[in-house]
């Protein structure tokens, strides 16, 4: 395996709620760090949404490898950022068979 080219600097945001005041919450995001990664595109679709159409675009992102539990460590649920851009973060699973690497799998949606 070629070592990938960790070229993007991007942040790595996690889901926090937090209470309106009313009783309910709301969900704001709390930043874990930023890594460096090597982003490459999939196959993107367009689809229907509430008032609008989206297209997403699938995207494996490769990043260096943390412990489990470590802050650091993407998980499903939590998103990458970069500038404006979003990646849900879908599913993680180390990339190599030494565990140097982590591949994220992530969705980018945007309106169109």
């Amino acid at each position: 395996m070629r070592a990938p080219h960790l070229n993007r600097a991007l942040v790595l945001e996690a889901p926090l709620r937090a209470g309106d005041g009313a009783g309910g919450y709301i969900r704001d995001w709390q930043v874990r760090g930023v890594l460096w990664a090597e982003i490459k595109a999939g196959m993107g679709r367009e689809a229907a949404a509430f008032a609008a159409t989206v297209s997403r675009v699938p995207y494996r992102i490769t990043v260096r490898a943390a412990p489990h539990g470590a802050a650091s460590r993407p998980v499903a649920g939590q998103r990458f950022r970069e500038g404006s851009r979003v990646f849900q973060i879908n599913a993680v699973a180390e990339s190599d068979s030494r565990a140097r690497y982590l591949t994220c799998f992530a969705t980018e949606e945007t309106a169109s």
